[in-house]
């Protein structure tokens, strides 16, 4: 697996995994929590050294599960979580940034990590009611005391970043970023590069859109957040086939699964660039991992980058209430 460096020196492997699908949004979960330690470790087998967390998904489980999984290994692995909601009896009840529910959130992660320190600390959402520059100096102080090593914001604006960083250095910003979700590219991540911070895309693989295992008759569980996205509802998923059918006209002429061409295309854009797709499935993490090793030519990546542009991408890519918390 190839190395990559986010900000502030950040070493991390090219491809990380996202552990939330582990404990929630995609269906029941898995009721064999053995296997999902196995699916972490075999991960780290083949090279992954980045693994995302966060204290709501679950909530707590999650953290939990990735703490035990990465036990034996804690040296050699980068983990990174998230603050930022106010949990109550079980369930987020709202955003919360305030220092005090920082302290306690970190606390609280560490604890069920099973670790002294955080690796990577982001702020899940932007609390409008907090300043940012109160948030990064509470982390600040966190890294100041060896709580935390890095910090991140996920979903954030640029102007916001550009604020963050002028208290704290900001290592990474993660949002939601493939080829049917361009958002980042017109202010995010120009910043990210002037500043000199890592980006990491979560959902690289359009929530499993981009696999080619979505289709018109595909009936989303309970539990599914797909269920809930305008982007996988009736008309709007039909016509987003169209682009999904494009990338796996290119995956079958060179061999290769959809997928793999998506996250090819990630890489291929920013060397500070680390996609993190998730996965149940050892036989995905196995070809989640071999897209490092898939090239792109110039003509193939400068056809995929005008892709969404010339098909379209139709529906919103969450549900109004979460779509207003992002970009802030």
């Amino acid at each position: 697996m190839h190395r990559r460096t986010l900000g502030q020196g950040l070493e991390v492997s090219a491809i990380g995994l996202g552990c939330m699908g582990m404990s929630q949004s995609y269906g029941p979960n898995p009721g064999d929590k053995q296997a999902m330690i196995a699916l972490i470790r075999h991960a780290v087998d083949l090279g992954v050294t980045f693994f995302d967390t966060a204290e709501v998904y679950g909530p707590y489980v999650n953290e939990e599960l990735v703490g035990e999984a990465l036990a034996p290994v804690r040296e050699r692995v980068v983990i990174a979580t998230k603050f930022g909601w106010r949990i109550e009896d079980g369930r987020s009840v709202g955003l919360d940034s305030s220092p005090q529910q920082i302290r306690a959130a970190v606390d609280g992660s560490l604890r069920r990590l099973g670790t002294e320190v955080i690796d990577l600390l982001y702020q899940h959402r932007v609390d409008p009611a907090v300043p940012i520059e109160e948030v990064a100096g509470t982390v600040g102080e966190l890294i100041a005391a060896g709580k935390v090593r890095h910090f991140g914001l996920s979903e954030c604006s640029a102007a916001t970043l550009r604020r963050a960083h002028a208290v704290h250095p900001v290592a990474a910003v993660q949002s939601e970023y493939s080829l049917w979700t361009r958002d980042p590219e017109a202010e995010v991540l120009p910043a990210c590069g002037e500043l000199g911070v890592g980006f990491v895309p979560f959902s690289p693989l359009g929530k499993g859109m981009l696999t080619g295992t979505v289709s018109p008759e595909t009936q989303f569980s309970a539990g599914d957040i797909r269920a809930t996205i305008p982007r996988f509802e009736g008309e709007n998923l039909t016509a987003n086939l169209a682009l999904v059918d494009h990338v796996g006209q290119l995956a079958t002429a060179k061999g290769v699964a959809p997928g793999q061409i998506a996250l090819a295309w990630l890489l291929a854009q920013q060397p500070w660039i680390v996609p993190i797709p998730g996965t149940r499935r050892p036989e995905r993490l196995q070809q989640n991992t071999a897209a490092t090793t898939v090239a792109l030519s110039a003509d193939e990546l400068a056809d995929l980058n005008t892709l969404a542009e010339r098909i379209g991408v139709h529906g919103d890519r969450y549900s109004p209430k979460h779509m207003s918390m992002v970009g802030r």
